[in-house]
């Protein structure tokens, strides 16, 4: 059958994940979610992304891209060793736990169909993250 990548971002602020579910995790795929992102929010914020050293997140492909929209998304890279902060991580957790565990698909078209219920359904009552300062570090705190 096959695999997929997911790509999301999620908003703190409100909760929010814009999502795709792709075939591929590469630079074109997620140069396709920055633009995502660009649609969504008004030209005048920035958008702050942290995200991992994936290869697609810093390629020349992707950098060409960010160059044609300048200061609109600011990156924070977690430490290559420190994935957990990346708060999207647990939200994927969240997924394979929930509308995801022991489910059988006919298709790679059904399960991206099922994906993007499932996001459509966390959108639906989101759930707005907080974060505390943890031994120096920021960590989740109760979620709201």
């Amino acid at each position: 059958m096959g695999t997929v990548s997911i790509l999301a971002a999620l908003d703190l602020h409100d909760g929010h994940v814009t999502a795709r579910v792709e075939r591929r995790h590469r630079s074109r795929e997620f140069i396709r979610l920055l633009k995502d992102l660009d649609a969504h929010y008004p030209d005048e914020c920035a958008i702050r992304i942290l995200l991992d050293n994936h290869s697609a997140h810093i390629s020349r492909e992707t950098r060409a891209y960010l160059a044609t929209r300048p200061n609109r998304f600011i990156y924070v890279h977690t430490p290559k060793h420190g994935s957990w902060l990346n708060i999207i991580e647990t939200l994927f957790g969240k997924m394979a736990r929930t509308f995801l565990r022991h489910i059988r698909v006919r298709s790679i078209e059904e399960l991206i169909q099922r994906i993007l219920l499932g996001i459509a359904e966390i959108n639906a009552a989101p759930v707005v993250h907080r974060w505390k300062k943890f031994d120096g570090l920021l960590a989740p705190a109760d979620s709201a």
